[in-house]
């Protein structure tokens, strides 16, 4: 019989049981098949019995690894948290990052993609080829499989690592899913978005196909309807209730909320009827859904065992984006730009193992820095010919200790368009002023080339019935100018420019960029693939490269390193005419 209130899927209820069938099955079947035991017989049985139960008894130890559940939510404006001053509500969100370290100095990428694959692998986009732009659905891409990942390392310490929500870094292949870079179990979604309820997307008329997972296979028994970010939730909760809490778990949580489309069920629109822009109310709603999704998580967390041995960490993936809700004032520019509303993100640290809750971490922390702080705290070790962007900050957040972090390497595109009157000689010389590129050293930022959408957008913008770019604070001296300097600290609205005021400080910044770009590697950003098309997959989006094509037209489709040598001028070519708008659309 079960232990008292236990239920059947539990793990404490799977131990009790077990060993108490172990010591059961032994006599029952034994005396029942010889009659008697010899005391030989008996020994050797009990030994076996003890070796099955000591098993028991040593999963029953409490783990000195912490639980690590890691949050990404989706296109999370700056301001849209409650402490950040936001007319959304957001109490769980608040709650937890009071009682935390709240990041106040905390970079992303403009990007999913690219924000996606520097988490999972500590590196800056030059180093894994995802410079530009995101992995689309029809491209033949995904994370290069020589990068070891966050889920890998944390396995190799023990750990059962699981993903639920938005994968957004490749599928062509099945070596790129989830489940075969480190992720024991995933459910949910492999495309940078989609509908919340059926799950379906096209990526453009008459391309489109289901995308909803549980590991390697479409869940089509899942298909109910259910709004993704209480289905993930729930899965979630699933989880956490089946796995043993004495031995240390990885759950890497990645909500859709509050990509596009907008959407979200009835009841999250009571509070906010008031607000006129119809996207912005969307928006708030699903926001309001997550809100509750994460303080419905947190609540797993303690009533499974977790919380007291758990670092909860919540991250936006980048910048709002104001036509689709998204507020970042009053900071500059919105997702996909490299102004600081789109890299400068919502994000803390809640843990009962933090030594100084409660406070505010000032410190630059970069996306990429997870990798080595959750692999050091898991007691884990970091390969010495793996060369990481990323440092371990651990004792920056929870002690208040400086960071050993000084830049930031925001990116460096070089098949983005360039701006027309970039120059070698606008750039001294260093660095030719037309390629998209941004860095961060100590106070100061440099931006060159396009840095993407660079307005204002106030709260009274979302005043309206519809988007109303009047209230737009917008700038007449952009025209022209390819190289833009910023005293961040000083100026984190990036209001003045020093370039001109500074052009040593452009130099050395301008060398370093220079000096960043020589360990870049060549840019993976292939044309579509008709073979994509998920009719020819049952209609679903899923890897459609197989190994026996791989065999007959090796012309065709290459290896890793194969393609990276041999792809470097077609892929340029081809990511050459993508513009701005393709960038929001799809991250």
């Amino acid at each position: 019989m079960a232990p008292s209130g236990c239920a059947p899927h539990h793990w404490l209820c799977k131990g009790t049981m077990l060993a108490g069938g172990l010591l059961a099955g032994f006599s029952v079947l034994s005396f029942l098949t010889y009659g008697y035991l010899s005391w030989e017989t008996l020994g050797s049985s009990l030994e076996t019995t003890r070796a099955e139960l000591g098993k028991e008894l040593e999963a029953s130890v409490p783990t000195t690894q912490p639980h690590i559940v890691f949050i990404l939510a989706d296109d999370q404006g700056f301001r849209d948290v409650g402490y950040h001053g936001s007319e959304i509500r957001t109490p769980t969100l608040d709650r937890l990052a009071a009682e935390g370290v709240k990041l106040e100095n905390y970079y992303v990428q403009p990007m999913c993609t690219p924000s996606r694959s520097q988490f999972i692998t500590g590196k800056y986009q030059i180093h894994t080829g995802l410079q530009h732009s995101v992995i689309r659905p029809t491209q033949p891409n995904c994370l290069p499989l020589d990068n070891v990942t966050l889920p890998q390392k944390l396995k190799e310490v023990g750990y059962s690592t699981h993903m639920v929500g938005k994968w957004h870094l490749g599928f062509y292949r099945k070596e790129c899913m989830p489940t075969q870079r480190g992720f024991d179990s995933f459910f949910g979604s492999l495309l940078g978005s989609g509908d919340y309820y059926t799950h379906y997307k096209c990526d453009s008329p008459g391309i489109c196909g289901y995308d909803l997972y549980e590991n390697d296979n479409a869940a089509w028994d899942h298909d109910n309807g259910i709004y993704s970010t209480q289905m993930y939730t729930q899965k979630v909760q699933q989880i956490l209730a089946s796995h043993n809490p004495r031995t240390p778990i990885f759950l890497y949580i990645a909500y859709q909320a509050v990509h596009s489309p907008l959407q979200a069920p009835g009841k999250y629109f009571e509070h906010y009827r008031s607000i006129n822009n119809i996207n912005r109310r969307r928006y708030a709603a699903m926001l309001a859904c997550l809100d509750e999704a994460i303080n419905n998580v947190t609540l797993a967390l303690k009533r499974y065992g977790y919380y007291d041995n758990s670092i909860l960490i919540y991250s936006s993936d980048n910048g709002g984006q104001p036509m689709a809700g998204g507020s970042n004032w009053p900071l500059r520019g919105s997702k996909g730009s490299y102004w600081e509303g789109g890299i400068r993100a919502v994000g803390f640290v809640h843990s009962p193992l933090l030594k100084n809750k409660g406070s505010v971490c000032k410190e630059l922390v970069h996306i990429t820095d997870w990798f080595p702080t959750l692999i050091t705290l898991a007691e884990g070790q970091i390969d010495e010919d793996i060369q990481l962007d990323g440092y371990d900050i651990w004792e920056t957040i929870s002690e208040g200790r400086r960071s050993p972090r000084v830049d930031i390497l925001h990116n460096i595109d070089p098949i983005y368009t360039k701006a027309k009157n970039g120059s070698w000689a606008a750039g001294f010389g260093i660095w030719n002023t037309a390629i998209q590129s941004a860095i961060r050293v100590n106070h100061w930022k440099l931006l060159t080339g396009n840095p993407g959408y660079s307005d204002w957008v106030p709260p009274q913008s979302f005043s309206n019935a519809g988007p109303n770019r009047w209230h737009n604070e917008r700038v007449s001296w952009m025209a022209g100018k390819t190289v833009w300097l910023f005293n961040i600290t000083a100026d984190p609205y990036e209001r003045v420019d020093l370039s001109s005021k500074y052009p040593d400080i452009v130099k050395q910044l301008l060398r370093r960029l220079s000096q960043f770009n020589k360990t870049a590697v060549p840019v993976r950003y292939p044309a579509k693939d008709p073979r994509s098309n998920p009719k020819l997959n049952g209609g679903v989006w899923g890897p459609w490269f197989k190994e026996d094509e791989k065999k007959k037209k090796p012309g065709k489709i290459k290896g890793e390193n194969k393609q990276k040598k041999n792809k470097k001028k077609t892929s340029q070519k081809k990511g050459h005419s993508l513009n701005c708008h393709l960038h929001l659309a799809g991250g």
